[in-house]
Formats: structure tokens, sequence, C-alpha cells
């Protein structure tokens, strides 16, 4: 079911310093930041060429990640992002066998404009997942 790793996401407090410091200090190509609403985060990828790391900061008030980066002051590893063929398909067969699928269980459409689903993180070794259609 599990195609390629797509993204690590990295929640960050300042995405100005943080993509300065991947940029500046490791010499990554940074796109440019991209505000996602829907999603309540801003974004920007560094391409590594097999796979991409996700900087994201709160967007709004009701950020899902402004609790993350309460209790994470600092920033972290956010989630993973891995691609499936078909995700509702994978959704299905991921609720037939008891993860939970967060919100409410449809894809919405994702940075890469491809939908997206997020799985509950205790469903897996305690790490938010997040499957994009390929």
């Amino acid at each position: 079911m599990l195609g390629r790793l797509n993204h690590v996401a990295i929640a960050v407090p300042d995405l100005a310093t943080a993509t300065a410091v991947y940029r500046d200090t490791l010499g990554a190509k940074v796109t440019a930041a991209q505000a996602l609403p829907e999603h309540g985060v801003t974004v920007v990828f560094i391409d590594l060429g097999n796979t991409k790391v996700e900087l994201l900061e709160p967007l709004g008030e009701k950020s899902p990640i402004a609790a993350f980066l309460e209790k994470n002051p600092s920033g972290g590893m956010h989630h993973v992002c891995y691609e499936v063929d078909d995700i509702v398909a994978a959704r299905d067969r991921l609720k037939a066998g008891g993860a939970r699928v967060l919100g409410d269980g449809n894809p919405k459409i994702g940075a890469h404009g491809k939908p997206v689903l997020f799985l509950h993180p205790k469903d897996f070794a305690g790490t938010l997942v997040e499957l994009e259609q390929a």
C-alpha cells in the first residue's frame, strides 16, 4: 500500500529563521513560502532529490500545530508523509483495520495540489502519518 516517502515535516516557531538555516547554513534549495489556510499552516519545501523536508509554521489562531509548538517551543519533527496509489482505497483499508483517520475522514487538497489524509499518531508508534495521493 505505501509508496515512497514524500516528505518529513518539521514544525518551526519561525519559518523565516528556519528557512535561512536550511538555505544559508546547509546550502539547501528552499521553495517560496506557501500559505495553506485550510490546513492552518504556512510551509516551505526543501528538495533533497529523493524526498523533501517540509518546514511548517502555524497560520491563524486555529492552527493544528500550535499545540505541538506549545509542547515543543523550539520545534521538531511533526509528521511523515507517504505516497499511496489510491488514497480512498488506502483510507478504507486502514479504517477496516482499526486505524483512525483524523478530521472528517475525507481527503483534502494538500500543499502539492493532491489529496491528503492524516492518521492518528497513537495508531502508528506515536508518529502522525500523512498519506498523499501519488
